[in-house]
């Protein structure tokens, strides 16, 4: 009787490569996850140069500057719940909250933005940014 070999994979074969898998996606996962981390910090700190720029175009044309709690800055100023008309980047939403404290009584007036981090981006720790462009944070 002729028998033909079976050919295949034996399974201690199969465990070696399960194991190496295993090891370069310990090793690949934490260093992706920082890059998606940094990715969002930076589209969160992008959201801030602009809500900055636009804050000192709307104190050019009311002379004061616009208080704005998350969620709104899609609004115009003159909206009953005051914005800058820049909406909220998608790469920040559930991962930063926004908001813009403002002192129109000051003089000059002042403003100051803060980025709380929630969720995994808490590991970074809040950004704040000012009228006269101090940061604080991760920048």
């Amino acid at each position: 009787m002729v028998r033909d070999r079976i050919r295949g994979f034996t399974l201690l074969e199969i465990m070696i490569v399960v194991a190496i898998v295993g090891i370069l996606a310990a090793i690949v996962l934490p260093a992706y996850q920082e890059q998606v981390r940094k990715g969002n910090r930076s589209a969160a700190q992008q959201f801030m140069l602009d809500v900055a720029t636009k804050q000192q175009q709307i104190l050019m044309d009311s002379r004061s500057y616009v208080a704005v709690a998350d969620g709104n800055f899609g609004n115009k100023p003159s909206d009953a719940s005051p914005g800058v008309g820049i909406p909220q980047p998608p790469a920040t939403s559930g991962r930063y909250t926004f908001a813009v404290t403002v002192v129109n009584t000051a003089t000059p007036p002042t403003f100051t933005i803060t980025a709380t981090a929630v969720n995994g981006q808490a590991v970074d720790g809040n950004l704040t940014l000012d009228q006269a462009g101090t940061k604080t944070g991760k920048w």
